[in-house]
């Protein structure tokens, strides 16, 4: 897990394969029917796909130390990193050649993003008509509002459970058992979250809702540390996101960046330790009792349901921040270039084209600004 943790591009689809690859194939470590498992865990549980597959693989054998152990190995080379990331953005920030990378480092992050959205939405939402509808009202919602709603995840997450698995109670049409409860669920909405702003809670609260892909996570935080607390700016947003598809390791990584910027070291690592304890808690808990209730109808259609949402979600957020990040014809080309040639060319290492769009924007940068 250090060494995956260390040099695993990719995003997670690419990591957890790695996993399978390494740890099932080569070295028979962890059994095909316990990889499965892991997986299907990692999927129905909120929390970043390849780092909770990770806390699960250490403790198919180990339990709590290997999970622990583990999970700490695949996270600490790229927290590392997008510390010294950010260590040399928060000195250098203000430098020519640093605004030039992430001029087109932005701009490709829009396509990249782009295409995982376009992808998590044919791969979990297929022909659904219900997911479908949910996954519309959440794109509409998160455009309109240019933030998350959780309670309209958690909401569809009720609703799917309900249409395709509901309990006896609602069989028999006893709804009213329910009506109080959901609208004072709902009412949460308007509790003064502005009380709350600190900086370990609110990254505890937006990794305890980040479901399948850690690119889910982006639009929690951009309503967050841009528009909620204002800790960050839309420019610092887009260029932590780059800086999480540079670096190896989970894309949920780029909190810890975000954490420096916020309050120096000691950010980043409360921020960090608050996104992945809730996901190591949700692998670690569940874990013994995953065989017995795991495929019960009802909890795969309440994830289902959130899973619709938080794509949609993600889907707004490509059109949201895309309006901030693309601002010439040099960066709308850049953005649907990446697209294109991620639809393309399927595998192609994202790292590679951040890469690319960091040489072009060093190169077009002082020609378009005049420096």
């Amino acid at each position: 897990m250090l060494a995956l943790g260390s040099w695993g591009f990719g995003g997670p689809v690419a990591l957890v394969g790695y996993m399978y690859r390494d740890l099932v194939e080569k070295r028979h470590w962890i059994s095909e029917s316990d990889y499965k498992e892991g997986m299907a865990l990692a999927q129905l549980m909120p929390g970043p796909l390849a780092a909770q597959l990770a806390i699960y693989l250490g403790y198919v054998h180990f339990r709590i130390l290997g999970a622990t152990l583990a999970g700490l190995a695949f996270v600490l080379p790229s927290f590392l990193m997008v510390v010294a990331l950010g260590a040399a953005y928060s000195a250098f920030g203000g430098i020519g050649w640093m605004q030039a990378v992430f001029y087109g480092v932005g701009a490709s992050v829009i396509g990249i993003i782009a295409m995982s959205a376009y992808k998590l939405t044919t791969k979990n939402i297929g022909r659904d008509k219900l997911l479908w509808a949910i996954f519309l009202v959440s794109v509409g919602v998160t455009v309109v509002t240019k933030s998350e709603v959780v309670w309209l995840f958690l909401g569809s997450g009720v609703l799917v459970w309900f249409w395709r698995a509901p309990p006896a109670w609602a069989r028999r049409g006893d709804l009213r058992v329910v009506a109080g409860p959901i609208g004072a669920f709902f009412a949460l909405e308007t509790l003064d979250w502005h009380k709350l702003a600190q900086v370990g809670g609110y990254f505890a609260y937006a990794g305890s809702f980040v479901f399948g892909s850690g690119l889910a996570i982006v639009p929690f935080l951009y309503s967050g540390v841009v528009q909620e607390y204002h800790w960050l700016t839309d420019r610092q947003f887009v260029d932590a996101v780059a800086v999480a598809m540079i670096t190896p390791g989970p894309v949920v990584i780029t909190t810890g960046f975000i954490g420096y910027l916020v309050s120096g070291f000691w950010g980043a690592v409360v921020a960090a330790l608050a996104t992945f304890l809730p996901c190591y808690l949700f692998t670690v808990l569940p874990a013994p009792y995953f065989k017995k209730y795991g495929k019960l109808p009802a909890i795969i259609a309440f994830v289902d349901g959130v899973t619709a949402a938080a794509i949609g979600a993600i889907t707004g957020a490509v059109i949201v921040i895309g309006e901030r990040s693309i601002t010439d014809w040099v960066t709308a080309l850049l953005a649907l270039t990446t697209a294109a040639v991620l639809w393309k060319f399927k595998k192609l290492p994202e790292p590679a084209i951040v890469v690319a769009a960091a040489l072009i924007g060093l190169a077009i940068y002082p020609l378009m600004h005049g420096a």
